[in-house]
């Protein structure tokens, strides 16, 4: 079956490709599981140096994936280009760091029994990536998923399957034993066979709505499961902040990316000490966003990615607007042709709107203004998300006795929207279940063995 691929700036199909057959997927499947044997019983060094030929080949054609990843979800180029930076940073942080905390490790010893642990892959994994950071998201499962001897079967989002098959032509090129990655492409019907397979373990990136059924059907046969899943992410904004500072910081991570990021700002409580002056700074931020062809490298904001998504916002905006809420600022500066919506700022707004409540996914934000710290904490935590929240104060120690009452994987002070590989990237409630990138993150793809070694 074949399925088309996008040009989100023109609405024009650039390329028409052939789906991964269901019963095609089972027989790689059994080819993975004898070479992840085989991957499995090498050296880390030359699993490692496998891994460091993909990062130097990522590295050498950046500007090639790039534009691939511009031309097929709409990112500006200088975004996409950032985005492939960072991804060859972070799989030589994921080579340096992962056979240190995958070692066996001695528990307890005495003259006649010496007690262990030592990490063994899961097998074959399967990962159903996402559109938005195709790069960045894949490889904070793959990667770690190789490093530590298991076979991958990846399936890129079918917004962003241009980039999954230069993902793979590097591996290859790279020199990844023959059966050990394997690629599956195509839509809904494709995701539905992989999760049919007898997988040691199941990482999926997107929406809640689908990562609960990633999991009901991974959990039947006792898979280990890993979602990165949607947020609703906070930031309050106090009355001792620098305003036009914490105004530009916060509406950057609104926009960026046309907000498609799960750890975008959705939600903004501002202190009513500030408010004015900061809805000044906002609008001034909004209209000098450049929207337009990404692939010129002055352009801040491109295109959705896909289609459907505009509906959605104007859903959103229409249904604040209906229940009281005002836009304060809009770009009106964008073009006729491709699937583009406005940057647009809402004030007025409270929680009986979707734009409080529901993951926007899109270049809209909501503004509240707050009287005092409790009320800008119980708004925070107003939510069915946690993902993350931020605090924009002069003060440490107010903000981390805020920050430790908000019920979320990560927290951010005088930041927001970054991500870092020491950490662990972990959603709470309906952001998630487990941990990416950092210890936890390596983690995710071993299993312990307990040794009990006594002398004869």
């Amino acid at each position: 079956m074949k399925f088309s691929i996008f040009n989100p700036t023109t609405g024009e199909i650039q390329k028409e490709l052939e789906a991964s057959h269901p019963e095609e997927l089972r027989t790689q499947f059994l080819v993975a599981q004898k070479a992840q044997k085989e991957w499995e019983r090498l050296p880390y060094a030359k699993r490692a140096h496998v891994i460091e030929r993909f990062a130097s080949l990522l590295e050498e054609n950046k500007e090639a994936c790039a534009r691939t990843l511009t031309l097929e979800m709409g990112k500006p180029f200088t975004q996409a280009l950032n985005e492939v930076n960072a991804t060859v940073t972070r799989v030589r942080w994921f080579i340096e760091h992962t056979e240190g905390w995958t070692q066996t490790e001695t528990m307890w010893s005495d003259n006649s029994i010496s007690e262990e642990i030592s990490y063994e892959p899961l097998g074959v994994i399967g990962n159903i990536s996402a559109w938005n950071y195709p790069y960045f998201v894949g490889t904070n499962v793959f990667i770690p998923a190789l490093l530590t001897g298991n076979a991958v079967i990846y399936k890129p989002s079918e917004y962003t399957t241009l980039t999954g098959l230069k993902i793979t032509e590097l591996m290859q090129d790279a020199g990844i034993p023959e059966g050990l990655w394997v690629t599956a492409v195509g839509g809904k019907e494709v995701g539905e066979a992989m999760l049919e397979l007898p997988l040691a373990g199941m990482f999926f990136t997107g929406s809640h709505r689908v990562g609960l059924h990633v999991n009901q059907k991974a959990s039947k046969r006792l898979a280990k499961v890993g979602l990165e899943l949607g947020g609703k992410d906070p930031v309050y904004i106090c009355e001792d902040v620098n305003v036009e500072k914490a105004a530009a910081s916060v509406a950057d991570g609104a926009f960026y990316n046309a907000g498609q990021s799960c750890c975008a700002v959705e939600r903004i409580y501002v202190h009513a000490a500030i408010y004015k002056e900061f809805l000044e700074h906002v609008t001034h931020f909004v209209q000098k966003i450049q929207v337009g062809d990404p692939m010129l490298r002055d352009t801040y904001l491109g295109p959705l990615a896909r289609k459907e998504q505009l509906g959605y916002l104007q859903n959103q905006v229409e249904d604040a607007l209906r229940k009281g809420a005002r836009i304060l600022a809009q770009q009106e500066k964008i073009p006729a042709k491709g699937w583009y919506y406005p940057p647009t700022v809402l004030v007025d707004v409270d929680h009986t709107m979707l734009i409080m409540q529901e993951e926007s996914f899109g270049p809209i934000v909501g503004i509240q203004k707050v009287q005092d710290d409790r009320e800008a904490l119980d708004l925070m935590s107003e939510t069915r998300y946690g993902l993350t929240a931020g605090i924009f104060t002069k003060s440490e120690e107010r903000a981390r006795k805020l920050l430790r009452n908000i019920n979320t994987g990560t927290v951010y002070w005088n930041c927001c929207d970054r991500v870092s590989p020491h950490l662990p990237w972990s959603g709470r409630k309906d952001s998630g279940l487990g941990s990416t990138v950092s210890r936890l993150g390596i983690q995710a793809f071993v299993q312990p063995k307990a040794w009990h070694m006594r002398n004869p």
